[in-house]
This record gives structure tokens, C-alpha cells and sequence, in this order.
């Protein structure tokens, strides 16, 4: 009998958990491909749905990747280790280096979309900022791929009354990015605040970071202050979280 309060799996979890471990162990490398479905049918003496929900639990899991045509395949790409502190410090940005300098090591980084526009600021947006609700604002959207692959997008949203004229206003808005910009403008973030949630995405989300069906995203929420407590950004990043590591540090 099995013990009190044990959870039983079922026979496409056990598969996983195999197929799991096996690479965890190195019995198959990153690039290499999986057993195919009939393959595990045979081994595992199972229905083929049994052993397609098998594959896609390492799928959903970001371990794996479906190829078309080809298999399921453990994934080359190495997750980006996001540090949470460190990539926001005025060290960073002030002395001319993007945000994500901290996060990349030698990886090369493409921001393949970028679109600058100006709209009256949304509810949630404008409450976030202390904005009146016939505020506008501008609206910078990204997308960031990483190896080749799209890993998060972002909006973020400035006071259009704070940032007109400005080069915040320009696709590239040059060494530093936007906070060095706004320390131009006499606006320099010194305090920073995130708040963390993981969601499903919504099919546009989806699309835009080529996810594959059941992986979630981490929404990143985050509000930048100027000395004296004034919000000057308010920025929402949406990140796959297969592709993600969130590292904090900080001294207790």
C-alpha cells in the first residue's frame, strides 16, 4: 500500500521524470535528439498520447524544443541569469552601459522591434506615474533576442510633459539608455521597486516570444523614482520564463 500522503504519478509523469533525469546526467546533451513517440511506446509499452504528453511535459518545462519534421531535441539555449539588483545600479547606466550589460556576460544581445509612440496614459499606467487620467505618456516597446531567440519584450511608459524633445523620444536613446537620459533631465532614478507575478500569456504574448503551448511568463512590473519620491518610469516586461534565472543579492 502505497504511504499516507504520497502523491501516485501518472505513466506519461514517470516517462518524464526518466527522460528528465537522463538529461540532467548527461545521458543526452544539449542539441541531442529525444526517443520519438513510437520510440516510446515500444519501451515504455504505452499509447502514443500517453508518450506525446510525456515529451510535452519537457516541453512546457523549457527543457526541450519540438522541431518540426525533425523531434524533440534538449535545448541548446542557456538560460539568462537576470540580476535583479545589480543590472539597475547607477554604476551601470551612468557610466554609459545598458541595464542589461550586468546580465549578459559575452552573449550578444538584438533588440529586433522597437517603437516609440505618444497616447494618453492607461488607468493603471497613470496611477503608477501620479499622472491626471487625460495625461500622456511615451510608450517605448521592445523586443530583446537573445541566441536567436525572442526572451522578453517591454513597454515602458514616461511622462510626455518630462521626456519632450528628449532623446527618451528616439528609438536609440544612446549610451545608458533611458536613465542616463533622465539624469540629463534632471530626473535621475535613485530608487527602483518590481514587482513579480507568472502568468500564462495571452495569445499576442505567445506569438511575440515564440512560446511553445503551457509555458508561462514572468511579468515584471517596475517603477523608477526620481529624488524626492517623483515616479519618472513605469515600465511592464514580460520575460519567458523558461529563458530566465532570477538571481537577487544583497546584504541582510
Amino acid at each position: 500500500m502505497a504511504e499516507q500522503g504520497s502523491v501516485r504519478r501518472t505513466k506519461y509523469q514517470r516517462i518524464a521524470t526518466e527522460l528528465r533525469d537522463a538529461i540532467q546526467a548527461g545521458e543526452y546533451a544539449p542539441g541531442d535528439r529525444l526517443p520519438g513517440e513510437n520510440e516510446l511506446m515500444a519501451a515504455y509499452n504505452v499509447a502514443r498520447m500517453t508518450a506525446r504528453q510525456a515529451l510535452g511535459v519537457l516541453q512546457n518545462e523549457g527543457i526541450t524544443e519540438a522541431r518540426k519534421g525533425a523531434g524533440v531535441f534538449v535545448r541548446s539555449f542557456r538560460p539568462l541569469r537576470r540580476h535583479g539588483i545589480q543590472r539597475l545600479s547607477g554604476g551601470n547606466w551612468g557610466s554609459g552601459q545598458s541595464i542589461w550589460s550586468a546580465d549578459l556576460g559575452e552573449r550578444a544581445l538584438v533588440v529586433d522591434r522597437v517603437e516609440v509612440t505618444e497616447r494618453t496614459a492607461p488607468e493603471h499606467v497613470a496611477t503608477a506615474l501620479g499622472l491626471s487620467p487625460t495625461a500622456t505618456v511615451c510608450v517605448r516597446s521592445r523586443r530583446f533576442v537573445l541566441d536567436g531567440k525572442p526572451v522578453q519584450t517591454a513597454v515602458s511608459y514616461l511622462p510626455s510633459e518630462l521626456v519632450a524633445g528628449s532623446a527618451v523620444t528616439h528609438e536609440d536613446t544612446g549610451p545608458g539608455g533611458t536613465y542616463a537620459r533622465l539624469a540629463e533631465l534632471g530626473c535621475k532614478p535613485v530608487r527602483f521597486r518590481e514587482e513579480l507575478r507568472s502568468r500564462m500569456p495571452s495569445t499576442e504574448e505567445a506569438t511575440e516570444l515564440g512560446l511553445s503551448s503551457g509555458t508561462p511568463v514572468i511579468q515584471i512590473c517596475r517603477t523608477a523614482f526620481a529624488e524626492g519620491g517623483r515616479a519618472v518610469e513605469f515600465s511592464e516586461l514580460t520575460l519567458d520564463s523558461a529563458s530566465y534565472v532570477l538571481e537577487y543579492e544583497f546584504d541582510a
